[in-house]
């Protein structure tokens, strides 16, 4: 087992080996500046003297692309960049923005160059942006902007050494910019070295608008919740939620389950499952975590069947899954029970789907538990994939108070763990 601990200076172990590298021991000494409350009085950009300065910015322009990898499908991510962007261009910086796209291993791959996403950028920015053919070397050293200038480099993880955290490299990249700002939240929980290794060569180290925003939700959600403070896990397996779930059952006062994780804690309770997915070997915690838990967790009381995985399956809604059978979604006396729980909340927290979310009509469920959270009124946060596209599908966007860019960091800072990229931002 491996020992961390959580931005609340608790201990805890784990058996992820990927844990070492990403999760750190810090202590979370929180103090609140004029605007967001950033963990550990860290830096914000806003504390920085930007005038003819050049910024290397970490952004998060991991875009969809179509096949081929000419055509942005959702240009999302660019536009919350877009005021971290703008602030430093208005305060007479030169912007070098850096981010990855897709996973090349560490080899050129034509199709997922950011070339598309430079062209984008200039288009929502209104002003030219160079595109650099590399994201080190002499060739991209000889294309620094100036201020007011714009320069996007080529994905950073054509290069092995990003992913290694390798300082060499961290050390090249921090030669391209006088100060540091990280406003790319979606990867704050890698330890990377235009994350985390950069800041050790290039200083200071600040946190961008969206990277506060982020941190901002996250801390009212956890710290200082507004009562009933509701979650909502979903997602296929119990053991990606283990720690969120003991995490949220500190200041949570409900917590509810759905998805493929559900049928587990169903297992445990020694209920008829069918051949819905259950993890086996995550029986026995199950049953654990429903001690621990008591009635503050809530399981599907019924559900919706079919005979197989597919697209417009023949179906049909049950009380005890029958052999056979696999739960696909959340049925409607769950889906009642849930919204009646969650429209009484003051404070939503929700990462993960009710059901098979992508294929029809199994979406339900999810979209149900979408608009009781918009019709509650609450302080909500929705920890991003299959969640944020149950709420845009819906058309409730506008109802939630924040859709997070990031949803495996959003899901470690849940756990409890502190966060690399935000770690190692220079302290005020």
């Amino acid at each position: 087992m491996i020992e961390y601990v959580r931005h609340d200076g608790s201990p805890s172990t784990h058996a992820n080996p990927e844990r070492p590298a990403r999760a750190r021991r810090f202590q979370d000494d929180t103090i609140s500046n004029e605007v967001f409350i950033l963990p550990m009085a860290k830096l914000s950009i806003r504390d920085l003297d930007l005038k003819g300065k050049r910024i290397f910015m970490r952004v998060d322009f991991n875009v969809p692309l179509a096949p081929g990898g000419q055509e942005i499908t959702s240009d999302k991510r660019i536009k919350a960049a877009l005021p971290t962007i703008k602030y430093a261009l208005e305060h007479g910086a030169g912007l070098v923005l850096a981010s990855h796209l897709g996973r090349p291993k560490g080899k050129v791959n034509p199709e997922m160059s950011l070339k598309p996403v430079a062209t984008r950028l200039a288009e929502l920015l209104g002003i030219p942006v160079a595109f650099a053919p590399d994201c080190i070397g002499a060739e991209v050293e000889a294309l620094l902007p100036a201020p007011g200038q714009v320069l996007l480099l080529e994905n950073l993880r054509y290069h092995a050494e990003e992913e290694k955290n390798d300082p060499a490299f961290a050390q090249q990249l921090a030669k391209l910019g006088d100060v540091y700002v990280n406003d790319a939240f979606g990867t704050a929980h890698r330890a990377h070295a235009s994350t985390e290794g950069i800041i050790q060569f290039l200083k200071p180290a600040a946190a961008g608008l969206l990277m506060e925003k982020e941190l901002e939700y996250l801390d009212k959600c956890t710290k200082s919740p507004e009562h009933p403070c509701i979650g909502i896990l979903g997602g296929a397996k119990v053991s990606d939620k283990i720690e969120v779930i003991r995490n949220l059952l500190k200041f949570a006062d409900r917590l509810l389950i759905g998805g493929a994780m559900a049928y587990t804690f169903l297992k445990a309770q020694g209920k008829p499952t069918g051949k819905s997915l259950v993890e086996e070997d995550k029986v026995e915690l199950a049953k654990q975590l429903l001690a621990e838990c008591g009635d503050r967790l809530m399981l599907p009381i019924d559900h919706v069947v079919a005979a197989e995985f597919a697209e417009n399956a023949p179906n049909e809604v049950v009380i005890d899954i029958p052999e056979g059978k696999m739960g696909m979604d959340i049925g409607p006396a769950t889906a009642e029970a849930f919204g009646a729980v969650l429209r009484a909340a003051k404070t939503i927290i929700w990462n993960g789907p009710m059901g098979v979310f992508e294929k029809k009509p199994f979406d339900q469920g999810t979209v149900a538990i979408a608009m009781a959270v918009a019709e509650s009124g609450a302080l909500s946060v929705v920890g991003g994939g299959d969640s944020e596209k149950a709420v845009k599908s819906a058309g409730l966007s506008d109802k939630i108070s924040h859709i997070s860019t990031g949803g495996g960091a959003s899901l470690e800072f849940l756990s409890g763990l502190v966060l690399p990229g935000v770690a190692a931002l220079t302290e005020k």
